[in-house]
């Protein structure tokens, strides 16, 4: 936990003197919490802590009316136009809470967080919002997982390499590695993806691939970037269960013709799936696409933070673009979902195969 501390203070956020940086966490989290502060302290910023109680959401879906929903909250929106830096933990005690809520309630209350969402991806483009979500091990995630805790806490630790004796070092050379696919693929206009299932085209020309090194998420690795809002055409079958607050959807499958979702399935949680991409116009649409490139993190754990990095993925969300890739969709929501491209797959670049059954060569 030191090491994990040291390297989201000091590397993904890069706290400095007097910066004003927002800790949030539930109490499960409190012996990574308090190390996170105590890291802050010591690079000279400011901490401001947020710790809340993991059930504050299972009462607030439970009691809150039509116009608890949809209410934006001045507070929230000055935070994310002010703070430094956010360094969010994750340490669910109960994976399933919101599991029965209903999704209209859920796609509101989404709804309702576009304005901050749009300054927080805005401020975070320009550099100017520094943040890192990460992971605290619980009980609960452990079992999701299918792992016993003491496995869940050393796969978590390896993931974001905290067992090594010097994880910045080790995050630098997956930056190294990672800028040559980005180079790579900021010269390709036009993207096909084929695999079981899937038969998608899209163009990529004139936006910019990023490459993630553990910056913004713990644990990182995966480039990204978004389509040309009417240009995706095709099928894909997402081959693990997309996430929403605590809801699964399995088997998701997506139809798409100049650049929208055209039909939409699922084998479970169609209604939640259809409620969401019914949100918006922005929402119908791809806003990212991406290939994860963690090797370290070998199956999956139904968390996204993990999942979305599975070497040998790829993923893409419907909903807003992130602005640094140039992307112009905008959405109340951005919904990651994730595709195994291990067995009979590839990526096509311009016509030239650049990734085949889950590994790059291009």
């Amino acid at each position: 936990m030191e090491r994990l501390a040291k390297l989201i203070v000091n590397y993904s956020i890069g706290v400095k003197k007097n910066q004003e940086i927002l800790i949030s966490g539930p109490m499960e989290s409190e012996p990574l919490y308090l190390e996170m502060v105590r890291e802050v302290l010591r690079a000279g910023g400011q901490p401001v802590f947020l710790p809340y109680f993991s059930r504050t959401e299972e009462v607030f879906f439970e009691e809150a009316k039509e116009h608890q929903l949809k209410y934006k909250s001045p507070y929230k929106k000055f935070f994310y136009e002010n703070l430094d830096g956010l360094i969010m933990i994750m340490a669910d005690s109960n994976t399933r809470m919101l599991s029965n809520v209903d999704s209209g309630k859920i796609a509101k209350a989404s709804a309702a967080t576009t304005e901050v969402r749009e300054i927080f991806m805005e401020r975070s483009a320009k550099k100017e919002l520094a943040w890192c979500g990460l992971i605290y091990p619980t009980a609960s995630m452990a079992q999701e997982a299918s792992m016993s805790l003491s496995e869940y806490e050393d796969f978590v630790y390896s993931a974001v390499m905290a067992d090594k004796r010097d994880p910045i070092s080790e995050w630098k050379k997956v930056k190294k590695k990672q800028q040559g696919m980005v180079n790579r693929l900021n010269k390709v206009s036009d993207l096909e993806f084929h695999g079981p299932d899937t038969d998608l085209r899209m163009s990529v020309k004139g936006r910019l691939w990023v490459n993630c090194y553990g910056d913004h998420n713990m644990p990182d690795g995966e480039v990204f970037s978004c389509p040309v809002e009417n240009s995706v055409n095709g099928t894909i079958r997402f081959t693990y269960p997309g996430i929403y607050m605590g809801k699964e959807v399995e088997d998701i499958r997506l139809e798409f013709s100049k650049g929208k979702i055209v039909k939409a399935k699922a084998a479970k949680g169609e209604d939640l799936l259809k409620s969401l991409i019914a949100i918006d116009e922005g929402a119908k649409r791809i806003g990212e696409v991406a290939i994860g490139t963690n090797h370290n993190i070998k199956k999956f754990t139904k968390k996204i933070l993990f999942d979305e990095k599975l070497g040998g993925t790829i993923h893409m969300a419907v909903g807003s673009s992130y602005p640094e890739t140039k992307g112009k969709n905008r959405s109340a929501i951005h919904w990651d979902m994730i595709k195994d491209m291990k067995k009979n797959a590839e990526i096509i670049a311009d016509g030239e195969t650049v990734y085949r059954n889950g590994r790059w060569f291009g």
